[in-house]
């Protein structure tokens, strides 16, 4: 992860008014918390954590706090826009998917996105519970923290919303499609 300190001074206080803004739009995914206290914590955070959420926000994925850690002191990003972020689609699951391609290889990958982002892709759960806040992923679909016993297999899933109901299905690895990308999950 490349932080680039001037960008993101520059950025913060704009990033922080759409991050307020979506907060207070969005207060069925937060009902308990208050904006000030997630401004104070963002404010105290560490470099590293600020330039995650920059990047899931410069990548489309409109992130907000969908809740609070009390265990780690920590609030709970997820990437709350309403189709997979379109900064971070045609991409295969991981650099063994990538890897195993013959032809048509894609620039990267959603494992590797993630962590030069410095955040989690969501895992089937945390998918579950983002689609308890509304309906995402319905004309698209996400790459979720797959299982290892299924990565060891060949296989990777992948979450959408269809039909009134969430799906969570499995492709190989390697494949990657037009409408299909990755969610993130940051804990600050």
């Amino acid at each position: 992860m490349t932080i680039d300190e001037q960008v993101l001074k520059e950025q913060w206080k704009e990033l922080c008014t759409t991050l307020q803004n979506r907060f207070e739009d969005n207060m069925n995914r937060h009902a308990d918390l208050s904006w000030e206290s997630v401004l104070e914590k963002l404010e105290s955070t560490e470099l590293e954590k600020r330039w995650s959420l920059y990047q899931m926000e410069e990548t489309g994925g409109e992130p907000d706090v969908v809740g609070y850690d009390k265990e780690t002191n920590q609030f709970v990003f997820f990437d709350c826009s309403p189709e997979s972020p379109d900064g971070r689609r045609s991409v295969c699951y991981d650099r063994e998917g990538l890897e195993s391609r013959k032809k048509h290889k894609p620039d990267n990958t959603a494992v590797d996105m993630a962590n030069e982002m410095g955040i989690d892709l969501l895992t089937e759960e945390e998918y579950q519970k983002l689609q308890q806040l509304g309906e995402f992923d319905t004309k698209t679909s996400s790459w979720l923290n797959t299982p290892t016993e299924v990565r060891e297999l060949g296989g990777a899933i992948f979450g959408d919303f269809r039909f009134g109901r969430v799906f969570v299905y499995h492709n190989g690895a390697q494949s990657y499609y037009g409408a299909r990308g990755f969610r993130g999950v940051l804990k600050i």
